[in-house]
């Protein structure tokens, strides 16, 4: 089955850990916090909101030695924080921009997120980056693989698309946090669970 990560949205929401422990609840594999400009005691306000045994599934975009000391699951890499803490343990992702990328971090990384797969359903005017015959491409490759998950404008819909494509699963924000209140979240719930199987 494909693995499903939910990015959370930038800004904090009302009951914005229910959301998370609800999400992962339903299935959700991982849900990667991040908040980039989040002052510390906001990234442990909804760490400690959290229960504990949500924190293996956690992953912390920011802030990142907080993983370590809350024991989180994973960190993930990008050009703000281009290394994990020091001796941490747990799952290192990191997000890449370019096919080149992806190759370059397949040692050391648990797993990747290559994006923008479509056009960005939260950021306006943040178009698709690659072609099909780039991605059928780089699948034959082994470029994209089991470890890479499609960003960028994924819906559920397109989540047979994505396996197609060679990835692994899909990193999911924008079809989330759109619509958050209990039947919007089961709605969208019950689409990833059906085209996720297909």
């Amino acid at each position: 089955m494909m693995r499903i990560v939910v990015i959370t949205a930038e800004p904090f929401a009302a009951g914005e850990a229910e959301v998370i422990r609800r999400l992962l609840d339903a299935g959700i594999d991982r849900i990667h916090l991040r908040k980039p400009g989040a002052a510390e005691k906001e990234m442990r306000r909804l760490i400690e909101s959290l229960p504990v045994g949500c924190y293996p599934r956690l992953s912390l975009h920011d802030r990142l030695p907080l993983a370590a000391e809350y024991g989180l699951g994973g960190v993930h890499l990008n050009a703000r924080n281009p290394a994990p803490p020091e001796g941490f343990r747990g799952l290192v992702s990191r997000s890449c921009h370019t096919l080149g990328e992806v190759a370059e971090h397949a040692a050391d990384t648990d797993y990747r997120f290559l994006s923008p797969i479509f056009d960005s359903i939260s950021k306006s005017g943040y178009r698709a980056a690659f072609s099909e015959a780039d991605l059928h491409d780089a699948a034959a490759q082994g470029i994209i693989d089991t470890r890479t998950l499609a960003l960028g404008g994924v819906s559920p819909a397109r989540l047979p698309l994505v396996r197609a494509w060679g990835f692994g699963g899909a990193a999911l924000l924008g079809c989330i946090w759109r619509d958050t209140s209990p039947a919007g979240l089961r709605r969208t719930l019950a689409e990833i669970d059906k085209y996720r199987k297909e």
